[in-house]
């Protein structure tokens, strides 16, 4: 049960005879801050004071009480301050909502009344290089949205978009009957092909580099000449009157120009930076240097081998037939590691027999039109074009983009679909969606469920210290590394260690996975995060593996107890309260199915994995203030604190699942 949305639901009834529309005052119902105050808290009265002439907010708190129906399971509202209202649960009701979870599988959590199809479309690397740290985000939001939507009820398809098909597999080609290391290739075909991929590109951007280092070096003269008059502008003219608006108005907005110079002057001069750096290391390499210098057309004759592949060349599509199979297998094995599945990955080559279509119906329906030799749609409101077709022929994202939403509304009937793509990615969403919707599939719900950047120390990119975008699989491995070391330490702290090596690995693959998971998971996806190790696989604060101990400990309370956790809920026992703690944990646990329902708003996991911690903590207030296993204590209290206990572990390992992160019976 939603106890908020049950509220929620009951403030309804109370305003509609007193305003129009009730919706944004019955969402100012919350759950308290301060449980001093109460459980929940209602803030409607203050904003309505300009609806009701001569009332004061306390009043219009008064008026909303006498119409407000909660005595079944409030004690009467109290109206604080200039206006709150404050509501207590009655702890009988209280009581007899958490004993019925003892029997409830789901906790509390309800399943939709209206079942949709949702297609989460998440991860979708390139498959021909290997997976890095830039495609975390993607597929562990998007994993713990597909696992939250299907425990809800909905019917779920997680499918995994991979560019199979694209202009990465033209460099592989060309590097592969080029540069290619035999010997490389037989002992690691997708490391190989992943070298060759670098190495093209490195020459690619190389002699692209060579013809744009001076442009930008031009660029920074004329940016400097267009600072130095500015400057002399604003030094040569005379003080603005000060009762002179105009005048003043003038000289601020050249100055907010001058400002707006030395900005960019010096966005110019990170990127030549940026850019030199990168011809330098060509440069500077006697090797890379060669090469380049016997490749100048590198990148064109790159593409070519992709237009070849498109077109059925026997040589190149044998090729592409040979190199996918062993980038899925990798790819696969960083999905099984940390525990990602999929119900389809239908790549970029699965939708290229339909592009033809697609584009011929666009402009057969005056969606799209010719514009400069390409294929484009315009959407009003907009003034970039959609680019349908390119030119020279060749399709685009915004093709295969398009192609897929007529195959997953035709096909799949359907009703939802998410796209979990980092937030640079947003106009081009934007255009797709408005295309589409123009091309008839008003029906369906798109959204971009967008994310900010994972930040290094210096706030920059995670990278390595070479610069090189981090592996997937090396954070990984780094990661369960660390958090062997912590259970080590941890056990070996105790007078008797508990854990075998192999449990110790256990172990120490859930902490160090679920760490990264839920260092990405904690955050509101919009936001940037700094990735650091320490914070996240601390013990305290909001981690993982704080999460993880607290459940791990449960199960040693109950261990200890020699309770058998079947046994104890059919037992008969029902939990009481003695101790506020014991309440504020109980209060935690009915707020799950809130905390379900919040994340599906808008599609934010991080209020769950905030919920989860929240309920840790509360978890690790009721252990210290309250005996569990006490003789000192009567048997009712003993069995239920342990019912407690009980509760809260299946809260905490169902919520992690949700998340998709593996919990601990011990650390």
């Amino acid at each position: 049960m939603n106890i908020l949305a049950l509220l929620q639901e009951r403030f309804r009834q109370a305003l509609n005879p007193l305003v129009a529309d009730p919706q944004p005052y019955v969402e100012m119902v919350r759950t308290a801050q301060d449980p001093r105050f109460g459980d929940f808290q209602a803030n409607c009265a203050m904003p309505l004071v300009k609806l009701f002439d001569g009332k004061s907010a306390r009043d219009i708190a008064a008026l909303i009480v006498s119409h407000l129906d909660v005595s079944d399971m409030c004690d009467p509202p109290e109206i604080a301050g200039p206006g709150f209202i404050n509501l207590r649960l009655k702890d009988d009701w209280v009581l007899k909502q958490v004993n019925v979870l003892i029997s409830d599988e789901r906790m509390g959590v309800p399943r939709v009344k209206t079942p949709k199809h949702v297609v989460v479309d998440y991860s979708a690397p390139n498959v021909a290089k290997p997976m890095h740290v830039g495609h975390l985000r993607s597929s562990v939001i998007g994993d713990s949205l597909y696992r939250i939507l299907k425990f809800c009820g909905h019917r779920v398809t997680g499918d995994n978009h991979i560019g199979d098909w694209g202009t990465q597999f033209g460099m592989i080609i060309y590097g592969y009957k080029h540069f290619r290391d035999e010997h490389a290739y037989a002992l690691d075909p997708v490391g190989e092909l992943a070298r060759l991929y670098r190495l093209v590109n490195q020459l690619s951007d190389y002699h692209e580099l060579t013809v744009k280092i001076p442009q930008l070096e031009q660029g920074i003269d004329e940016q400097l000449k267009k600072i130095h008059d500015t400057e002399r502008q604003i030094s040569q003219a005379p003080p603005a009157d000060k009762s002179d608006k105009t005048g003043i108005a003038a000289e601020k907005e050249i100055q907010k120009s001058l400002q707006k110079l030395r900005t960019e002057l010096s966005d110019q001069r990170k990127e030549l930076t940026a850019s030199e750096e990168k011809r330098d290391k060509v440069q500077n390499d006697p090797v890379l240097l060669a090469i380049a210098k016997k490749h100048p057309d590198i990148a064109v004759l790159s593409r070519e081998e992709t237009a070849k592949l498109h077109a059925g060349n026997d040589e190149n599509k044998k090729l592409w037939e040979q190199f996918l199979p062993r980038c899925l297998e990798a790819l696969q094995q960083v999905y099984d590691r940390l525990g990602i599945e999929f119900d389809l990955t239908l790549g970029e080559s699965f939708y290229q027999p339909l592009l033809g279509d697609v584009v011929t119906d666009l402009v057969k329906s005056r969606i799209a039109r010719e514009s400069e030799g390409a294929i484009c749609a315009f959407i009003e409101g907009n003034d970039a074009p959609f680019i349908i077709r390119k030119g020279d022929g060749a399709f685009t994202y915004a093709t295969t983009d398009l192609a897929t939403i007529r195959y997953r509304v035709e096909v799949l009937r359907s009703d939802v679909i998410l796209y979990v793509v980092d937030a640079r990615q947003s106009e081009h969403f934007k255009l797709l969606f408005e295309t589409a919707r123009t091309w008839g599939f008003k029906q369906v719900d798109f959204r971009h469920v967008s994310f900010g950047t994972i930040l290094g120390e210096d706030r920059r990119p995670y990278k390595t210290r070479s610069g090189d975008t981090i592996g997937l699989e090396s954070l990984i491995d780094e990661s369960i590394a660390r958090a062997r070391k912590i259970v080590d330490d941890n056990d070996n702290s105790r007078e008797r260690p508990e854990l075998d090596d192999p449990t110790r690995a256990t172990v120490a693959d859930a902490v160090g996975i679920g760490g990264i998971k839920y260092a990405d998971l904690k955050h509101n996806r919009d936001s940037d995060y700094v990735f650091n190790w320490e914070k996240m696989l601390a013990m305290t604060g909001d981690t993982a593996t704080y999460i993880q101990y607290a459940n791990a400990r449960i199960g040693g309370i109950l261990r200890k107890g020699n309770c058998d956790r079947l046994s104890l809920r059919k037992s008969g026992a029902t939990i009481q309260f003695t101790e506020s703690t014991e309440r504020e944990l109980v209060m935690q646990i009915l707020r799950l199915a809130s905390a379900v329902d919040d994340v599906l708003i808008d599609y934010r996991p991080h209020l769950l994995a905030n919920y989860l911690f929240e309920t840790a903590d509360k978890f690790t207030r009721f252990y210290n203030d309250c005996p569990v296993l006490s003789d000192k204590i009567e048997e009712s209290v003993r069995a239920s604190r342990l019912l407690l206990c009980d509760l809260t572990g299946r809260v905490l390992e169902l919520g992690l699942h949700l998340l998709g992160i593996q919990p601990c019976e011990k650390m």
